[in-house]
């Protein structure tokens, strides 16, 4: 993300912006997402909660099957399970049976 485009939107407006840029086939995780966003990597505990917010507002759209943990943990409830997987195998983006993203140093998308 450049920095001209995030003046003046604010970490939320950020945090979505860069949520819905994550390509097909790459996950990236939420310490990540804040930092291109500008804050620290405690602030990645407010992706989930921002996220949520602008899905229920509207913002159908945002991939959060890509957004996995720091160590490449996905999270999934039994509720959505089977729609993620079915989302991972799409995209080409193998999980283990522990619940970790094979080869995910490969797959983890840097933003610049």
């Amino acid at each position: 993300m450049k920095k001209k485009a995030a003046l003046g939107k604010s970490f939320s407006e950020r945090v979505v912006e860069i949520a819905l840029s994550i390509p097909k086939g790459r996950v990236t995780t939420y310490g990540r997402i804040a930092r291109a966003a500008g804050a620290g990597p405690i602030a990645s505990q407010s992706v989930t909660s921002i996220l949520s917010k602008a899905w229920i507002a509207g913002h159908k759209d945002i991939p959060f099957h890509r957004i996995v943990y720091a160590d490449g943990h996905i999270w999934v409830s039994d509720e959505y399970k089977a729609k993620r997987m079915k989302l991972y195998k799409e995209e080409k983006i193998e999980v283990d049976e522990k619940g970790k993203i094979k080869n995910f140093e490969e797959k983890l998308f840097e933003f610049r």
